[in-house]
């Protein structure tokens, strides 16, 4: 029988700015390459035995590419949508899959903390969920509804029961406000705390200094050279920082940071001094405010929350301190340890974020140090 005659192929316009584009661009893929060259070359008149010698195809390839672009163009050169491998696991067991991961291990029965892949798929095939399932799978069907059972966040839960009123009496003195009066030009607001435990690790090996493409380096192994308490009063408004440091915390190491500042301008002198503070041991309850007022009578005392120490803006200074000054912790002994917190942060400006209200609730921002503070730590 005579061999059928070759599809005529005519391309419009577009359709050959499409073709060579496929036929010659660096991004598409080898198949879309091959085949767009043999509809090219056929509407250029070539047979299918050309176009085969030519490109190296088996003749029958070319004629299906020509026959699939002369019936539906050039969108007809893309595969087929194939229905691919059976689903192994049922929907069913995808669900319990996610519905496990929902749970905490210990509630099932499983002494683990939290799961991982590699644990809830072998959980999976002990139950007879599942037959065996690898983890990768079980990571896919986690993604698929962003479940990572893996991951945890730590929250504080508010115990005070007069949370509000005592956060409110401070943030109010964060905007120069006490009791719904506005604050004079006489009156300041300090934020005080003691940062405990700040230790003196002599590394065995001394730190090496960042070169290039290479960060600094610091040895593991040290040798405990002791600790000591930096106790630090914050300005608010006046962003200043006084600081001393003590072998220990206690009532004695707080009343002599006290007396520090209150013995200094404009403090000495002052209306009213507010000394925002925690219910640390230091300064707790109504003895460490009658102790505070017989001590200094222009000294107010309020404290913050229980079990929110967060909204203290003191706190803010010492996480700097911490990333700035103590960590990497290398030092020879403890003196080395308290020149450099000694440094005179009165010198420079140092900026804090101040807290604000978003929502009804109270939030402190970790961080809004400016250049000025940076210089200045």
């Amino acid at each position: 029988m005579p061999a059928a005659a070759a599809r005529p192929i005519s391309p419009t316009t577009a359709e050959r700015r499409g073709l060579k584009k496929m036929a010659y661009g660096h991004k598409t893929e080898h198949r879309l390459r091959v085949r767009a060259q043999v509809v090219l070359r056929a509407a250029r008149g070539h047979s299918n035995a050309r176009i085969a010698r030519e490109t190296g195809l088996h003749l029958d390839t070319v004629r299906t590419w020509r026959g699939r672009f002369a019936h539906g163009g050039l969108p007809a050169l893309a595969d087929r949508k194939r229905s691919g491998r059976p689903a192994r696991f049922t929907p069913v067991q995808v669900a319990e899959t996610k519905a496990l991961a929902c749970q905490l291990p210990a509630e099932t029965g499983v002494p683990l903390a939290r799961w991982s892949c590699p644990e809830l798929a072998a959980e999976l095939t002990a139950r007879g969920i599942t037959d065996t399932v690898s983890a990768s799978t079980v990571r896919r069907w986690l993604r698929e509804d962003a479940l990572k059972p893996w991951q945890y966040r730590s929250w504080i839960f508010i115990r005070d029961p007069d949370f509000r009123t005592r956060a409110q009496r401070v943030l109010d003195l964060y905007t120069r406000t006490f009791e719904g009066a506005p604050l004079g030009e006489d009156e300041y607001v300090l934020s005080s705390d003691e940062k405990t435990s700040v230790q003196a690790r002599c590394r065995c090996h001394p730190t090496l200094a960042p070169g290039q493409a290479r960060a600094m380096r610091v040895n593991h192994e040290y040798g405990r050279g002791g600790a000591l308490a930096y106790l630090a009063a914050y300005d608010v408004h006046r962003a200043r920082v006084f600081g001393r440091c003590e072998p220990k915390t206690g009532t004695v190491p707080f009343m002599a940071l006290v007396a520090q500042v209150m013995a200094t301008e404009p403090y000495a002198s002052a209306k009213r001094v507010f000394w925002i503070v925690d219910n640390g041991s230091s300064h707790r309850g109504k003895k460490a405010i009658d102790r505070l007022t017989k001590a200094f009578p222009n000294a107010v005392m309020v404290h913050t929350p229980v079990h929110a120490s967060w909204t203290n803006q003191i706190e803010i200074f010492f996480s700097i301190v911490q990333r700035k000054v103590v960590r990497p912790n290398d030092f020879t002994d403890l003196n080395q340890v308290r020149d450099r917190l000694r440094k005179d942060f009165q010198s420079q400006p140092l900026s804090l974020a101040t807290p604000k209200r978003v929502g009804g609730a109270f939030a402190v921002p970790r961080c809004a140090s400016t250049p000025t503070a940076s210089r200045s730590i």
